[in-house]
C-alpha cells in the first residue's frame, strides 16, 4: 500500500502473548501526526487503561472518538511499554513489533557514537530509533524502509531527516555506511538462524559486499553460523541494565585491526576486545568470586577481562573469576566457606550461619537455583549468596559451593 492509502481497521491476534494488537495503516499515522490526534491522545493518556479497567476505559474511548479508539488506546500502551527503551517515548509512535525489535536509546547512542562523522544510511529504518541517535553525530544522514506505515512514523519521530520508501535488498545509496536491523521476529516469535531474518542475513552480507556495514542482530547469534556466511568483521555484544541486549555485526573497516569480537558494557563504559591481552592463571578461589558480564562472557572474552583487572578462573572451562580485590563498580561474592557440594551438605551450612534468604548461581552443574533454594528449607535472618561450580575436568571433576557474602 502507497503512503496515503487506507484500508479497514482490523485486530490481528498475536499467537505467542495471546493479546490483540492493533494493525495500523497510514491514514491512522496520518491522524495521529495531526494536531486532532495529538489532543485525541492527550485526552486518552489519562486514562489508567489497566487490565482492571481495560475494558470500561476503552469503552469510553470508542464513545468520545468512535473508531479512532483502537488506534489511540494501543498508541497509548505502547509509549507506556516504550519507556523501558525511551527517555521520553510520549511524543513517539510506534506499532507493537516494532516497539519489541527498537534498540534501547542507550545501546543506540553507542552505536551513533562509533560512527560519528560518517555518512550513513539506514536502510531499515523501520520507527526511526536508530536514525534519532544518528541524527546528531553523522556527517550525512538519509533512512529507507520497505514498510510505508513505519515510514509514516518515523517521519513524525525524526522530523527532519531524509527519508525514503526502499526495499534494502535493492541498494539506493553509494559511498556511505549501510545500517541494517533485520527482522527477527514473526508473530512475536524470535528467529534464531540468521538465513530467517526479514531480509535474510546471507542476502544482506551479499547485496553489500565490499561497503562498510553494520548490522544489528540477536544477542545468541551463532559466531560460526556467522562465519560460514562470509562475514570477517568484528563482532560486538553489548549488555545494558545488566543484561545483554544485542549482537551487532561490524564489517572490517569499521574496527580495529584483528579484532573479532567485542564486549560493550554500557553500565560501566568498559569494552574489551579479542585484541586484548588474555593471560590468566587458573587458581583456587581467593577473596571474591566475579561472575563477569554477560557480554563479556558471551563474546567470550572472560580471560581478557580477568587479566585486565588482575582476576584468574577457578576453572578454564567454567566463567566465575576470583581474586583479591573487586573491580570497581562490580558486584562480587566474598568467599564465607568452600565445601564439596551436596544438598546436604549446604542446608546444613547455610543454617549453621543462620541463612534466611539465599541467591544461587550456578555454571556447570546440573542445578536448578529456583528448585534448589525452595528445598533448602532455610528458616534464618541473614541473607547470603551460593556459587555452585564445576570444578575440574573428567573423573577428578567435582561440583562445589561457595558460600558467600554479596558486595550489594
Amino acid at each position: 500500500m502507497e503512503p496515503g492509502g487506507a484500508e479497514v481497521l482490523v485486530l490481528q491476534r498475536d499467537d505467542h502473548r495471546g493479546q490483540a494488537v492493533v494493525a495500523f495503516d497510514v491514514a491512522d499515522v496520518d491522524y495521529l501526526r495531526s494536531e486532532a490526534g495529538a489532543e485525541a491522545l492527550r485526552e486518552v493518556s489519562t486514562l489508567a487503561l489497566t487490565k482492571a479497567t481495560l475494558v470500561a476505559d476503552i469503552a469510553s474511548a470508542r464513545s468520545r472518538f468512535g473508531d479512532r479508539a483502537a488506534v489511540l488506546v494501543e498508541t497509548t500502551l505502547l509509549r507506556r511499554k516504550a519507556a523501558a527503551k525511551f527517555a521520553d517515548p510520549q511524543r513517539w509512535l510506534f506499532t507493537d513489533e516494532a516497539l519489541q525489535q527498537a534498540t534501547a536509546e542507550p545501546v543506540a547512542r553507542h552505536r551513533a557514537a562509533r560512527l560519528a562523522g560518517a555518512r550513513v544510511h539506514d536502510a531499515t529504518c523501520s520507527i526511526g530509533t536508530e536514525l534519532a541517535a544518528l541524527r546528531d553525530s553523522a556527517e550525512l544522514l538519509v533512512g529507507s524502509d520497505i514498510d510505508p506505515v513505519r515510514l509514516a512514523m518515523a517521519r513524525h519521530n525524526v522530523a527532519g531527516v531524509d527519508l525514503c520508501r526502499a526495499d534494502a535488498l535493492k541498494p539506493i545509496t553509494r559511498d556511505a555506511v549501510v545500517v541494517l536491523d533485520p527482522a527477527r521476529r514473526s508473530g512475536g516469535r524470535r528467529r534464531f538462524d540468521p538465513r530467517d531474518y526479514t531480509p535474510a542475513l546471507d542476502a544482506l552480507l551479499d547485496v553489500y559486499a565490499g561497503r562498510d556495514l553494520v548490522v544489528k542482530a540477536a544477542p545468541g547469534i551463532d559466531f560460526d553460523a556467522v562465519a560460514e556466511l562470509g562475514f570477517e568483521g568484528e563482532i560486538e555484544i553489548t549488555s545494558l541494565g545488566g543484561s545483554v541486549r544485542e549482537a551487532c555485526l561490524w564489517s572490517a573497516g569499521l574496527t580495529g585491526p584483528g579484532v573479532r569480537r567485542r564486549a560493550t558494557l554500557l553500565d560501566t563504559g568498559e569494552q574489551l576486545t579479542d585484541a586484548d591481552p588474555d593471560d590468566c592463571a587458573v587458581r583456587p578461589a581467593g577473596r571474591w568470586i566475579v561472575d563477569p558480564d554477560g557480554a563479556v562472557v558471551r563474546a567470550g572474552l572472560v580471560r581478557n577481562y580477568a587479566a585486565r583487572h588482575g582476576l584468574w578462573q577457578l576453572d578454564p572451562d567454567i566463567a566465575y573469576l576470583s581474586g583479591d580485590r573487586l573491580p570497581e563498580g562490580v558486584r562480587g561474592f566474598e568467599v564465607l566457606e568452600e565445601l564439596p557440594y551436596s544438598e546436604r551438605r549446604l542446608r546444613q551450612a547455610l543454617a549453621a550461619r543462620d541463612t534466611g534468604a539465599v541467591e544461587i548461581l550456578v555454571r556447570g552443574v546440573d542445578v536448578d537455583p529456583d528448585v534448589l533454594r525452595t528445598r533448602l528449607r532455610l528458616r534464618g535472618s541473614r541473607q547470603l549468596s551460593v556459587v555452585l561450580a564445576r570444578i575440574g575436568a573428567g573423573p577428578s571433576s567435582r561440583a562445589t559451593a561457595f558460600i558467600c557474602r554479596p558486595s550489594r
